[in-house]
């Protein structure tokens, strides 16, 4: 049987889905604040709760559990009110209790008219934790169900603990679902409450479910302790269930739920079954949900991690310009995002030239050669060159380029140490000869220019006299982004600036002077005076 014609199948089909598409139901705000140190306030759920139905689509949310606080009460009011007012009031879903009417009161009393409930999926559960038998339990439930119905309220069924139901005891769970399958229920609703499922055993336990109930309507709900949440709902939604639930980001207790990012791709890329998902809204509102959990999205996160649409080998860009070999189906703008080509110490021409088009520059070969090689050299010092570090870059490489110098720092040492004064040793060659002092100054770039002052005074020369300092850092903010330093300096009469470049403020102060005594010994000064930067 083809899957990707699975409207068009049998209604006794595992394959039967409803409308044709899989029903995402989002429980950001009710399992999903179940992660360790989260709490939403009441206007954070509401901004959520807005942006998961009005602008994301998504087709149902649970937003609460019932009788949870006096604050919990008023955030569903609040949300039940514009939900009400907007026409969203049936996909607004409450977790419930098999607690006679106290539940349902409760949640009548805020506006809401989907109740959750949950109940007990395994005969573990049921034994131990309330201590009643199955038929006891069946009758709880069914007192519950009975008064919502009076209530005109709709049910949803939690088995709770499902999973270790199936493993340990299925006949448990039969018997629980033959009896309450006639009595109104809209969905049943399949949790891995432990996250204890492999991809193998969820669809073997979810097509037993379809294939014994090919009338009612299923729902998965699947925890990521074993890293196969994602995993899991392939198989669910491959063996027939019409309902899957997520959590943006993937919050949740313990290691969390599936994310609404990675199951929405899988549906729509391997299944090749619709969702109501509107995917280039998703970066946006995990980027709002981050903001309000406190709990940040990792970089290696699939769809809406920072790096994800970052190639950073050189190779990968070559490919890309080429015949974009190196694309998949999840493509950034898919989901409101732009591809990028990190710059590194792995990063060949052609990353560098997929960010010179975005800039929107053209560079000749010589140049291009010359850049390569330095966003290699500061690659090795740093993680990753970004985008806004290549115009320092490039300028750096160009009024550095391969001119000659009769001054090189061959090397040196700062010290900086508290309660004592920063001490520098410097090695320079000076027209071909090598020289060595040693100086302490107020801070490290303060000792190197008294150590080459030294230098330069025991050979009868004269200095430059330093007249600003500048420290520029691209936009970001970063800590270790790539810092340049501007040096405005007079000499012979002359007013002129020179640049250094690296990862460390000092460093590049000392490459700025390096330049700035070269221009002096070849006699290659601009003048300045009218503001014009060399």
């Amino acid at each position: 049987m083809d899957i990707e014609n699975f409207e068009q199948t049998d209604q006794n089909s595992p394959f039967r889905r409803m409308n044709g598409y899989v029903e995402i139901m989002d429980t950001t705000l009710r399992d999903g604040e179940q992660t360790s140190a989260v709490s939403f306030s009441a206007q954070e759920k509401l901004s959520v709760t807005r942006l998961l139905l009005e602008d994301l689509g998504v087709d149902r949310i649970e937003i609460a559990s019932a009788r949870v606080s006096e604050g919990e009460f008023n955030s569903v009011s609040k949300i039940a009110q514009w939900a009400k007012a907007n026409g969203y009031i049936d996909k607004i879903e409450i977790l419930g209790f098999v607690d006679g009417t106290a539940s349902l009161d409760w949640i009548y009393k805020t506006g809401c008219r989907v109740v959750n409930l949950l109940c007990k999926g395994s005969l573990n559960h049921c034994k131990h934790q309330l201590c009643k038998t199955a038929e006891e339990h069946l009758s709880d439930i069914k007192a519950v169900v009975k008064k919502a119905n009076e209530m005109g309220m709709k049910v949803n069924i939690y088995l709770e603990d499902w999973s270790s139901g199936m493993r340990n005891s299925e006949e448990y769970v039969y018997q629980i679902v033959d009896e309450l399958q006639y009595q109104g229920i809209q969905r049943f609703m399949l949790p891995d409450t432990l996250g204890i499922l492999n991809p193998d055993e969820t669809g073997s336990f979810c097509r037993k479910m379809i294939e014994r109930y090919p009338t009612l309507h299923f729902d998965f709900h699947a925890h990521n302790d074993y890293d196969m949440a994602v995993g899991n709902v392939y198989e669910a939604v491959k063996a027939g269930v019409q309902g899957v639930h997520v959590t943006i980001n993937g919050l949740g207790e313990r290691a969390g739920n599936a994310p609404l990012t990675s199951v929405m791709a899988v549906i729509s890329d391997h299944l090749k079954i619709k969702t109501n998902i509107v995917e280039n809204k998703i970066y946006h509102i995990s980027k709002v949900v981050e903001s309000y959990s406190g709990i940040r999205i990792p970089n290696n996160k699939p769809i809406i991690g920072d790096n994800v649409f970052t190639q950073v080998a050189g190779i990968h860009a070559d490919g890309d310009n080429k015949k974009n070999l190196y694309f998949n189906d999840l493509l950034p703008e898919r989901f409101g995002r732009t591809r990028s080509y990190a710059l590194g110490k792995t990063s060949g021409k052609a990353n560098i030239r997929k960010n010179l088009q975005a800039l929107g520059i053209e560079l000749d070969d010589e140049i291009m050669k010359q850049v390569t090689q330095r966003v290699i050299e500061l690659g090795d010092q740093k993680e990753v060159v970004t985008l806004e570090d290549l115009p320092y870059i490039i300028s750096d490489v160009i009024q550095n380029g391969n001119e000659e110098k009769p001054v090189r720092i061959i090397n040196y040492s700062l010290s900086l140490s508290q309660g004592l004064r920063p001490m520098a040793n410097v090695k320079a060659e000076i027209n071909g000869e090598l020289h060595e002092e040693s100086a302490a100054g107020a801070g490290q770039y303060n000792a190197f220019s008294k150590a080459m002052y030294k230098m330069y005074k025991r050979l009868g020369k004269q200095t430059p006299e330093l007249l600003d300092y500048e420290v520029d850092i691209p936009p970001g903010g970063q800590t270790n982004a790539i810092v340049q330093t501007i040096i405005t300096w007079r000499y012979a009469g002359k007013t002129f600036k020179t640049r250094g470049l690296d990862g460390d403020q000092t460093v590049a102060a000392i490459k700025a002077t390096e330049k700035m005594l070269n221009m002096i010994e070849t006699d290659s000064m601009p003048n300045i005076k009218y503001g014009n930067l060399p």
